[in-house]
């Protein structure tokens, strides 16, 4: 089958490779259909993780069934299907609280949680940038699309990553009807916690970005942009919040943060949050911030020494003040997929207004440059095998 892999930072090469094929009696096989490229896929393109060269790349994925394992008793062949980023077992301790982002059966490492499709330390798992995708656990992980899914793909993927990881950060926010919410980074994720909490009813949300392009999808959706390159967004909430501040925010960004000198600075956003939301505030943090792998290798890459160990320079101290409280880390796609879908077919939401360009699988590398450059228009992209 033909696929995208890792040969090396910034490098992505189209090649055939051996065919993914069924291997259990629960897997499932998938025709890929539509893939996109994550910011998440990033890190491992430009070399920050100790990503294996020969990975096939690409979590976000959704396709038609061709096979199933003896097994599968629910999924049929011929279904599409998308499949969420989390690779789990649905009967572990953690999967059985619905933490399938922390899966304690698939991540083959003993002493870690969590396992996903192409990503480093995630486990073993083949990515979905190809022709073919293996899926354990099938009728667990697979979600069922209705009728109009082949006409509807990049509507639909967006339910395997970005779409459920941005309602998850408005939710570790506690994000509610009538409240005022404060973003950070207008890129895919950012961009979805704000389309996510406009569904839930917030008041006003901002968006904190600084290339042109998200922050007019940002206003195309109803939230208010703010260039950080020409002003402070702790002053722009305050003023118009009689100074009290945002009633909760999301960190969208991770340890790449730059500030608007060029300067990287992995702490900026969370301490931006801290002093833009108000006392008593809650804060949802989705944003990547371990660059030191958990077996105690330092990433690659260009990172301040901090950042490189995994650590930031916190204003705890600020946020103890304040009483303020944080919810962090992945998304567990399964526990907002299946409704989040129903807003799809319903047409009450259309998470493809993110999508610039879509691509077929042999222009992968061209898309991986231009989505890593941050060329102007490439918001995201999706990839069809």
């Amino acid at each position: 089958m033909k696929a995208a892999v890792y040969r090396g930072p910034r490098q992505i090469a189209v090649e055939e490779v051996p065919d993914a094929r069924i291997e259990d009696a629960n897997d499932i096989l998938v025709r890929i259909t539509t893939t996109n490229i994550c910011g998440s896929d990033l890190h491992m393109y430009e070399g920050r993780t100790d990503m294996e060269e020969g990975r096939v790349l690409g979590h976000e994925n959704m396709g038609q069934v061709i096979e199933v394992g003896d097994a599968v008793r629910k999924v049929k062949v011929g279904e599409y299907v998308v499949l969420p980023f989390n690779v789990a077992c649905g009967h572990c301790k953690n999967c059985e609280r619905g933490l399938t982002n922390y899966c304690l059966t698939m991540q083959p490492e003993p002493s870690w949680a969590g396992a996903a499709y192409g990503f480093a330390d995630m486990g073993p798992y083949q990515g979905g940038q190809a022709e073919l995708l293996r899926v354990p656990y099938g009728d667990f992980n697979a979600l069922r699309l209705g009728e109009d899914a082949a006409e509807r793909q990049t509507d639909y993927v967006m339910l395997a990553d970005i779409f459920p990881t941005g309602y998850h950060a408005t939710e570790m926010a506690g994000v509610k009807p009538g409240d005022q919410t404060v973003i950070m980074g207008g890129g895919p994720v950012g961009l979805m916690a704000a389309y996510s909490a406009t569904i839930k009813g917030a008041s006003r949300v901002w968006v904190v970005d600084r290339h042109p392009d998200r922050l007019a999808l940002a206003d195309k959706i109803g939230a208010i942009p703010i260039n950080d390159a020409e002003q402070d967004p702790v002053e722009v909430v305050k003023q118009a919040t009689l100074g009290l501040g945002a009633d909760n925010g999301c960190e969208c960004v991770g340890y790449q943060a730059h500030d608007p000198q060029g300067h990287e600075n992995g702490a900026l956003t969370m301490n931006t949050l801290i002093n833009a939301v108000r006392f008593t505030g809650k804060i949802g943090c989705v944003g990547v911030f371990v660059p030191q792998d958990p077996g105690g290798r330092e990433k690659q890459g260009d990172v301040g020494e901090l950042e490189a160990q995994g650590k930031l320079p916190l204003d705890f101290g600020m946020m103890w003040f304040k009483g303020q409280s944080v919810g962090t880390g992945q998304c567990p796609v399964k526990k907002y997929n299946r409704w989040l879908r129903d807003l799809v077919a319903g047409e009450k939401v259309r998470p493809s207004f993110l999508v610039s360009h879509e691509m077929p699988l042999d222009q992968a590398p061209e898309a991986y440059e231009h989505f890593d450059n941050r060329d102007n228009g490439y918001t995201k992209i999706v990839l069809h095998p």
